[in-house]
């Protein structure tokens, strides 16, 4: 068989889901380009598409069926491989898709630059080959970090989980937790800081991975902690900030809190998932923790920075959640000074325990719920952004603010504590830092600013 390295060269990458899924598809396409492919835009006709799934929710399968469809508008002869999550739970389901070469499971994505010369393109009517070992066999930990894709860089550190939480797929996704090592992540930090990035160095690391309170299992034991590896990149130099992407809040320890709060280089930022406010709620869904210690850990980062953005994960609709159960969530979140929300509408999924949970709730009772707790989060982050009025910050700065095609004269950008500002757009700020003051916030929610000279001192 002719090497297909040979006749193809063009390959694009299309990714859905996480921060950790966008690390390692960064990775993947810098291991193809070392085999010698191009890699260019999803709309440059490339020869192949590989496309990075997410299997959250039934809405992230769709995206990928959507996604295969637009890649046969575009190259019609192109070649398709589909890998992530969704490739890892329903390999066959996959294969069956129209226009779909290959799939790869969770043991074989990374050996993606390895095994494309031995792709071939499936005839039509043809199920795809499938490389999908069971998720027992995925159990080496792959290093990965995103770079030139966007203005922050984001670092995994962790991948897998072995927390058996009812509602969820991710240990049947992505496996037993497992991570690097300290020294392995400061060498990819210092590594990120030394590379930059095209159009300047990188600002900012946001550690990521499934449940990266959880680092420091290697070969199935202990050897590091989390604490050790935010110690250890605090004296990385070349990054201005390190950002935690999710931790949870059992394994937010006040060590860590105390840290973050004197830290040089990591900000006054958390998103720690809580799912329900309720105990019984939380029971159910087999979390390890009970809201009395999710209130501890939002009071002691209070306590510590008052300026703090959290962030909240919370699940509605999950069998068993009665109104009056819904309630408590709405009420202790409403009590809580948290900053924003993240709201996830229950969905069924294969070899869960939560599907023999009863009462299973109404998918209509279930949005109601999601706008609910939606209004509550607009909210929030109204209440946070204007409790920083006043005060003086740095932004790094992202790009100009797309109104369709048309562009706006605005650019964004985020402080420390994970305020999105408005300002008008300078090409000579994209990717740079700046310190403002925060002067109001204006219709859209966004923080206006006033450009200071003087470094401030950062939110705490």
């Amino acid at each position: 068989m002719q090497d297909i390295c040979l006749i193809v060269k063009k390959v694009a990458f299309y990714t859905l889901g996480c921060k950790l899924n966008f690390s390692e598809t960064s990775t993947l396409a810098r291991l193809m380009e070392q085999q010698g492919y191009e890699r260019v835009e999803f709309n440059q006709q490339p020869d192949i598409f590989i496309i990075n799934t997410c299997s959250v929710t039934d809405n992230a399968d769709k995206k990928c069926r959507k996604i295969v469809r637009e890649a046969q508008k575009i190259n019609p002869d192109g070649y398709v491989a589909i890998l992530g999550c969704y490739a890892q739970l329903k390999p066959q389901e996959i294969a069956e898709i129209p226009g779909v070469d290959a799939v790869l499971g969770a043991a074989e994505k990374f050996r993606l630059h390895e095994l494309m010369p031995t792709f071939e393109k499936v005839p039509t009517g043809q199920p795809a080959q499938v490389f999908n070992s069971p998720i027992e066999h995925a159990i080496d930990y792959h290093a990965s970090y995103s770079l030139n894709d966007r203005t922050r860089t984001f670092l995994k550190v962790q991948d897998g989980c072995d927390y058996p939480c009812a509602y969820c797929t991710i240990p049947l996704a992505r496996g037993k937790s497992r991570s690097d090592t300290v020294a392995n992540v400061v060498a990819a930090a210092r590594e990120i800081a030394a590379r930059g990035r095209s159009a300047g160095a990188v600002k900012e690391i946001v550690l990521t991975g499934v449940n990266i309170g959880d680092f420091g299992l290697i070969n199935g034991e202990r050897q590091e902690t989390f604490f050790d590896l935010i110690r250890a990149l605090d004296d990385v130099q070349g990054i201005e900030r390190f950002r935690i992407s999710s931790i949870e809040p059992n394994l937010l320890t006040d060590e860590i809190i105390a840290f973050v709060a004197q830290s040089k280089r990591f900000v006054p930022h958390f998103h720690v998932p809580l799912q329900s406010g309720s105990n019984k709620v939380l029971s159910l869904m087999r979390r390890r923790y009970k809201r009395e210690l999710y209130a501890e850990r939002v009071a002691k980062i209070k306590e510590l920075m008052p300026h703090a953005c959290i962030g909240v994960d919370v699940i509605v609709g999950h069998p068993g959640e009665t109104n009056e159960l819904f309630l408590e969530t709405y009420q202790f979140l409403n009590e809580l000074p948290v900053s924003y929300l993240h709201v996830f509408t229950y969905s069924e999924r294969a070899n869960t325990t939560a599907l023999t949970i009863k009462p299973v709730v109404p998918g209509n009772v279930r949005a109601d719920r999601s706008k609910m707790l939606h209004i509550l989060s607009d909210k929030k982050r109204r209440a946070f952004y204007e409790s920083q009025v006043g005060r003086d910050a740095v932004v790094l700065f992202e790009e100009d603010i797309q109104d369709g095609e048309r562009r706006t004269g605005l650019m964004q950008g985020f402080t420390e504590n994970y305020v999105r500002v408005v300002a008008k757009y300078d090409p000579l700020l994209i990717n740079e830092t700046l310190p403002v003051h925060l002067s109001a916030v204006n219709a859209d929610g966004l923080m206006e600013v006033e450009e200071l000279h003087p470094t401030p001192t950062p939110p705490r």
